[in-house]
Formats: C-alpha cells, structure tokens, sequence
C-alpha cells in the first residue's frame, strides 16, 4: 500500500520513557477514531511500562453519522457484506502494523491487538490471516465475522481474549459465545468473560482483564 494512504492516529509513548519492548494496537469502533481508544493507554501503561500505544484512524468517513470513522460500512450487516467488508479494509491494517513493526523493529510476537465492536471484527479478522502470529489479541464487545470460512483461511492461531457487556444493545451478548465457538473450531486458544449489566462498552473490570492478559502475552520474559 502506498505510503501515503497509509492509516495514523493519535500515540502513546512508553511511561518508562525507555524505547518500547512491545507495542499495542488499538482498532476502534464505527463511528469513532482513534482518539476514542487511546486513553485506554493511560491506565495500561501503568502496568505496562516499556509498551507503546497506538490507535489507528480507520480509512473511511463513518456514512451512518456526519462524524467519525469506519473500518467498512455496517448499513448491510448480512454475512457476506461483513466478509466483504472486512476483505476490504484488511490491507489498511495489515499495512499498518507491517509498518509500525517496522518503525520501532519489534517482531510480531511483541503485537497485540485490542480492539472494539468493529475494531474487534477487524482485528480478529486480520490477527488470525497474518503470516506470522502477534501476541495476541483482547475483543471487546465484537463478533467473528465467517467463522465458516476460518478453518480454511486461518494463518496465524494467536490466543484470544473476548470480554462482551451482557446487556449490548448494539451488539448482542450472543455473539460473544458466537465468536468463541467459531475460534474454538479452528483451533484458537480463547478465553471469554460476561460482564454483567453493561451496555456496549467497556468497563473497569474488561480493562483489568485485558491488562492481565496483555502483559502475560508481552511479559519481558516472553522476548525472545
């Protein structure tokens, strides 16, 4: 992809101030932008130090508000429109962490990705067609889009976090187990967590479990 087309958005750097032994992406949700997720960086540096934080724009204008981005468009949410959706906008991403890898030289075993609602369909979708695996990636409040299709497409079999608010309006509850199932079929180590009574977001016991899972996958000892 050119490099002029490629995806940027707002940053955070390491709180050690150290150069960044490992490096999460954020993909945010329709609508939104990256500024929406990165202040996810704040409470995770904590516990994260040497990581640095990113959240791309997606590459689209959002055509369901006069604000915010998109990954792909969502007015037609039939199976084979989110398949082609996604098949569309993977080379942005792919694009992206290729060249963020590339920028601070990590490999891709020091990448996660965490994502939200569409962020999460994108950065399940990507992680798992990705020649080499990342870290790992944490889902919050998402799907698996073609989980028909995964067993054969499947790449790379990064662990996977799912966390999903049991009372989403936007984007059932069901579909958290959805998603585990189809993961689970094409042999992807997963783990999912309800959180009760919340809406479509995330809360402060989804974070913590994030930050658990993120610094188990990019523990200094997990350098290689």
């Amino acid at each position: 992809m050119a490099a002029d087309k490629l995806l940027d958005g707002p940053r955070r750097a390491t709180a050690s101030g150290a150069a960044p032994s490992s490096l999460v992406v954020f993909l945010h949700g329709l609508g939104a932008d990256g500024a929406d997720l990165i202040a996810l960086a704040d409470p995770l540096s904590q516990v994260m130090p040497d990581s640095e934080f990113v959240a791309p724009d997606a590459p689209f204008p959002c055509d369901m508000a006069p604000v915010g981005r998109q990954w792909f468009s969502l007015q037609q949410r039939e199976p084979a429109a989110l398949l082609a959706g996604a098949r569309s906008a993977a080379p942005y991403v792919d694009a992206f962490l290729d060249a963020e890898l590339a920028r601070t030289g990590l490999g891709p075993e020091r990448l996660a990705l965490v994502g939200f609602s569409q962020g999460t369909m994108m950065s399940l979708f990507c992680a798992l067609r990705r020649p080499q695996a990342v870290a790992g990636v944490v889902g919050f409040s998402g799907l698996l889009i073609a989980p028909e299709v995964l067993p054969v497409e499947i790449v790379s079999k990064p662990p996977v976090l799912l966390v999903h608010g049991t009372d989403d309006p936007v984007v059932p509850f069901a579909a958290m187990a959805a998603a585990e199932a189809g993961l689970r079929a094409a042999g992807v180590a997963v783990e999912s967590h309800g959180r009760p009574g919340l809406p479509h977001g995330i809360d402060p016991g989804g974070l913590q479990l994030a930050a658990q899972a993120l610094t188990g996958w990019l523990r200094p000892s997990a350098m290689s």
